[in-house]
């Protein structure tokens, strides 16, 4: 491992811990100029290629997926590290699976399922985008179960 300060190709590795998203974070120390620094190391799986609405084949890239939630979480009380144990869950599901193509709308549906426990208004957001709400009506209906939910919980 490279030193990202001073480029020397020496560093000892001072701890390791396992991750919640299938990677190994080092605290590593440099031997040239003995500065410490983290790398996340993350196994190389299989490929796993995503199938799109018009039946193209794009790589999996997780970073899509973090920007789509980002967008969803904008200016909400969502710390990164709910960003990145939410991204965390789905990956794994997808990877899970064993397939080596999943549907978009799967791991549409994934990242649906968990912002709905998160936060409501990111669910909201992020639905109206994915499930392409054409007016007033389908954010209703998509709204509708959560209503009724908090009107039980009141009523205790």
């Amino acid at each position: 491992m490279r030193c990202p300060f001073c480029r020397h190709d020496e560093t000892k590795v001072i701890d390791s811990r396992n991750s919640q998203d299938f990677s190994i974070r080092r605290r590593r120390e440099c031997l040239g100029c003995e500065r410490r620094f983290t790398t996340y190391e993350r196994m190389e799986e299989s490929p796993v290629r995503v199938i799109k609405k018009d039946g193209t084949r794009v790589p999996f890239d997780r970073n899509r997926i973090r920007f789509g939630i980002e967008k969803a979480c904008y200016k909400r009380p969502v710390s990164p590290e709910q960003i990145d144990q939410l991204l965390g869950r789905v990956e794994s599901l997808i990877y899970e699976d064993g397939e080596r193509e999943v549907p978009s709308r799967r791991i549409g549906e994934l990242v649906f399922n968990a912002l709905r426990d998160l936060d409501h208004v990111a669910f909201v957001r992020f639905a109206s985008v994915y499930r392409e709400f054409q007016d007033v009506h389908d954010f209703v209906e998509e709204l509708q179960p959560m209503l009724n939910i908090r009107r039980r919980d009141n009523t205790r």
